[in-house]
């Protein structure tokens, strides 16, 4: 089975040039920001960028169902009703219209902090919000959306919703999912919220977990990063594959696992004089390979 990985690439200079950049260093999957990922203003895409990136995905090696985009980093879905809650919404709505013409398969969201109004608001906040962004899909496009939204669980910072995966399936429940929602998993997160990953009975006992919470039709994809924080620490820091927390025992073992190894797998890890992207990707072939010969 060939691995189905990648980074998070820039789109500087195009959006079609994500395709070549992940390419370049040899992803099987790749993650992008639509567009500006830091501020609320963003330029519609043109005609010209949604048929190059199309045309240039297409004569690639890399599917379609193997490319996320990210939600920007202001939004919060779980705020209050306010001026945050709306434009929080709105970019919601527009990112999975944006996705919806690249023909990008899979949204991945943060699910935000209630900021002190408790989880149930939090959670209902987000649920509408949700709802809104479908509705409006169908809206414009006249048909079912084919892009998925999927819930990204959290570290367990102060406030933050969906730390734990039955809360997650609590979300999803009350979203009504009928198959416009999934979960990406990230293991940053899931071992900063307190699910050990280090040994191979570790994973097993977390996959098992996921699977009995959340259910696994669920999982659609993965975000493969180690932590710089402890287990349960609530710290979401993010370290190259093998050198953080987490280390390579418990890498080997995700990436070797039966039903996690045909998911697309996105690395978000840092960027600096220790690694690059493609001595991360190295390490992750090697890792995969060793049990798989």
């Amino acid at each position: 089975m060939t691995i189905r990985i990648g980074f998070h690439v820039s789109i500087a200079g195009g959006i079609s040039n994500s395709v070549d950049n992940a390419s370049k260093m040899g992803c099987g999957a790749f993650q992008i920001f639509s567009r500006n990922p830091r501020g609320w203003a963003t330029k519609p895409l043109v005609e010209d960028d949604i048929k190059n990136f199309q045309t240039k995905l297409a004569k690639s090696s890399i599917s379609r169902d193997s490319v996320l985009v990210h939600m920007p980093y202001l939004p919060n879905l779980a705020s209050p009703d306010g001026e945050l809650y709306r434009k929080s919404v709105d970019t919601l709505a527009a990112e999975m219209h944006r996705c919806g013409l690249l023909g990008i398969s899979y949204l991945v969201i943060h699910l935000g902090s209630h900021l002190g109004k408790g989880t149930e608001n939090g959670i209902n906040q987000l649920v509408k919000g949700c709802k809104y962004a479908v509705e409006d899909s169908l809206r414009r496009q006249k048909k079912k959306t084919l892009v998925q939204i999927l819930l990204e669980n959290m570290a367990g910072q102060k406030n933050s919703l969906g730390s734990k995966f039955e809360e997650i399936r609590l979300i999803l429940d009350k979203l009504n999912d009928d198959g416009t929602f999934g979960v990406c998993l990230d293991t940053c997160h899931a071992f900063a919220a307190g699910y050990d990953l280090r040994k191979k009975e570790d994973v097993e006992k977390m996959v098992d977990h996921f699977y009995s919470s959340v259910g696994s039709n669920e999982l659609k994809a993965i975000h493969l990063n180690d932590s710089k924080g402890d287990l349960n620490s609530k710290v979401d820091r993010h370290e190259h594959i093998g050198l953080g927390k987490i280390g390579n025992t418990g890498f080997e073992a995700l990436l070797n696992h039966k039903s996690l190894m045909s998911l697309p797998m996105i690395m978000e890890t840092p960027v600096d004089d220790t690694r690059h992207d493609i001595d991360n990707l190295r390490v992750v072939l090697q890792l995969a390979k060793r049990m798989r010969g």
